[in-house]
Formats: C-alpha cells, structure tokens, sequence
C-alpha cells in the first residue's frame, strides 16, 4: 500500500521554519521563496502577465511589439550572414505571447528561425503549444541541442520550450523582455561609519515578515561596495548579482549574435535621488501591492534594473530607449502600414482591419516616453 503524500505546508510556514533554522533571510532568498517556489510562489499560483493577469509588458499591449521585433530579427539574421538554423533565446517568456506575435509577422528568417522559450515556471511553460502551431514541446538538454544545431532548410519556424538555458552554442539572440526586474537581488547599504549593513527578512512575535538590519560579513560572488560607493550613507541599494550572472550566462551562450534587454532601469545616481527605496515595487490585479514582506506568494516583486551595476560587469553595451530601439526598426512605418489597411477595409471590419488599427494606440503607448518608451535597451553583440 503506497503511503498518503504529505501535504505540502504554506509557503509562509515553511519560510517562518528557515528564519528559525537559518536566521534572518536575505532579501534575495526571501524574493526566490515568494516569486518562484513551485508549490507557493507567486507564478506558481497563477501570476502571470497579461490583461487578464497582474501586469502588462510591452509583449503584451498588442502585437505591434512583436512585429517590430520581427524586423529586427531581419536585421541581425542579415548582419550575421543569414545564418541557419538562427537561434531566438527568449528568457522568461512567460505564456509564449512574444513567440506568438513573432510568428504572425512572419519575417523572413522565419524559414531559419528556431525560438526557444526559456520558462522556469512549469504553469507558464503549459501554455506554450497553445496557438502555436510549429511548438514542438518541451525539450530536454540533449533534443534542445540537436535541435538548435540542425540545418531548418526552409523548414522554420520551430518553436520550444525548456526550463533552462540550453547546453549548446547558438548563432542568434538572446532577449529578456521585462526579465531582470523580476531576478532575485539582495539589498544593501553604506552606514554612516562606511559599513556595509544588509537588508534581511526575519518573523516578528506575531508572526509577520519584518526587515532585519545586519552587518554584511564575506562576499561569495560579488562585493556590494561599488553598488553603494556613490551612495548617500544610509540609502538602500539593490545589488542585482543574479542579473548580473544572467547576461554573463547569456553572453557565453553565443557564438554570435546579441544580447537584447528591455527593461525599466536607472543609474546608480537615479537610484540614489529615490527615498524610502521608492524603486522596490509589487504587483497585483493590475495594482500597486502591498509591503514586498507582506503574505509571500500572493504578489509580484520588482525592481527597477541597476544599468550601471551590468555595465560595470559586461561594459561595451549599446544602450538606448525602448522609443529609439522601436523608432530604429521601422515602428512608423507599420503604423503607416496600419492606417492604409485600415482605410481600405474598415468596411469589412475583419480581423486584419482591427489588428491593423490598433497599430495607432499601441504605438502611443510602446513610445510614450514617461511609461514603456522610456525603458532602457541595452545590446550586446557577441562576434566571437
């Protein structure tokens, strides 16, 4: 007779059994538990992006984002000597909404085109075969590689899913699109006696979640002290190593190609100007949430991307707006593209005709430079 499974405790319970063991959490420990554990995090549960979820990203909006990405595909597949197979790494691609854009635009490295769908999340990943008719499931390491090393001989597009990155060298991209902000990062600071203290998550008698300030002692990976060099004594900073360790592990991936980030970001100096770490934020429903520390799970937790804490640790990125990179790859010319399918088929009132006017609002809001335009792009390229 198979013993009953025992049931999983609540996230919260088992996060109160750490702090006992372990003592006060770091944040970026705390921020795993609460965005990622599979049985209580936040996108376990259910948080997602999309209208119907908790956020939008610029993926979302409508599907001019993903045409103009597709022009830029175009782009680097020529620049790159139409390579084939010519690999798309999109990091954190949620319910597979880029992919499905992408796909409708049809670019011409299409035929070449094999775009893989890095998703830690197992209920994000569940969705990736719907709508797209050339996904051909979740691969382990060794099918991923054959995959993304063989010749699409006009076969393309191929779509796939995998939890991870690949254990292969590509010819392509790597995107994350509104990815970093979501990576776990610690939080430090510089005392007034030039000590670097840390931010960590301790349980209060009532059993609420509650910041612990503790000298930081030993630095595994990376010292905080260029994060809070420039910093007024006492101004909390995010140290965003995992970011940092991302966009290493992306640019290793490659043996040519780029590395493409969309994200909201700020210097250190921005950074330094935001009171009562104003650039820590959640999300829910659509709304701002509640305390980062309150009920784990139940929330999104972000952070604006520190640009300056990347470049210093990969120097030689192109950085410009998400309103230049769109401007850059042809934006205006779809919008004009739009308002001619428009006029000439506004009559019917199919599909094509709405895709096609909605162009104009999507365009207002992927280039407004006080919300999604103003987001930084930062671009690595990869020759060798």
């Amino acid at each position: 007779m198979v013993p009953a499974a025992h049931p999983v405790p609540p996230l919260p319970e088992r996060l109160h059994r750490r702090v006992a063991d372990e003592g006060p959490l770091s944040f970026s420990a705390f921020m795993e538990a609460a965005l990622y554990d599979p049985s209580g995090g936040f996108y376990a549960a259910g948080g997602h992006a999309g209208r119907r979820g908790d956020f939008l990203t610029s993926v979302e909006v409508g599907p001019l984002f993903g045409a103009v990405l597709a022009r830029a595909l175009d782009g680097w597949w020529h620049e790159l000597g139409r390579p084939d197979p010519f690999v798309l790494l999109e990091g954190g691609a949620g319910p597979g909404t880029l992919a499905r854009t992408v796909a409708r635009a049809a670019p011409q490295c299409s035929a070449a085109l094999v775009h893989v769908l890095i998703e830690r999340s197992a209920a994000q990943r569940a969705r990736h075969g719907e709508h797209l008719p050339t996904w051909v499931g979740e691969l382990g390491a060794g099918p991923l590689a054959e995959l993304m090393g063989r010749s699409r001989s006009g076969s393309g597009p191929v779509v796939a899913s995998s939890p991870t990155w690949p254990d292969a060298a590509v010819t392509g991209v790597v995107l994350a699109n509104e990815l970093l902000d979501n990576l776990p990062f610690d939080i430090v600071r510089r005392s007034s006696t030039d000590l670097i203290e840390e931010y960590r998550v301790g349980v209060s008698d009532d059993g609420g979640f509650v910041p612990v300030v503790v000298a930081r002692v030993g630095e595994p990976t990376a010292s905080p002290d260029a994060t809070v060099a420039g910093a007024p004594a006492g101004a909390w900073m995010p140290s965003q190593q995992q970011a940092v360790t991302w966009v290493a592990t992306a640019t290793a991936v490659l043996r040519r190609g780029h590395v493409m980030v969309f994200d909201y970001a700020a210097s250190d100096a921005e950074l330094h100007g935001i009171p009562d770490m104003g650039w820590l934020r959640t999300f829910r429903g659509h709304e701002r949430g509640s305390h980062p520390l309150d009920d784990p799970g139940s929330q999104d937790i972000t952070a604006d991307v520190a640009v300056d804490q990347l470049h210093r640790a990969h120097p030689g990125a192109h950085a410009s707006t998400q309103a230049e990179f769109l401007v850059r790859h042809g934006i205006e010319a779809l919008v004009e593209e739009g308002r001619r399918i428009w006029n000439e088929r506004a009559h019917r009132g199919d599909l094509e005709a709405v895709y096609a006017r909605s162009r104009v609002g999507e365009a207002e809001a992927l280039l407004d430079p006080d919300g999604l335009g103003g987001f930084a792009v930062l671009d690595w390229t990869v020759s060798g």
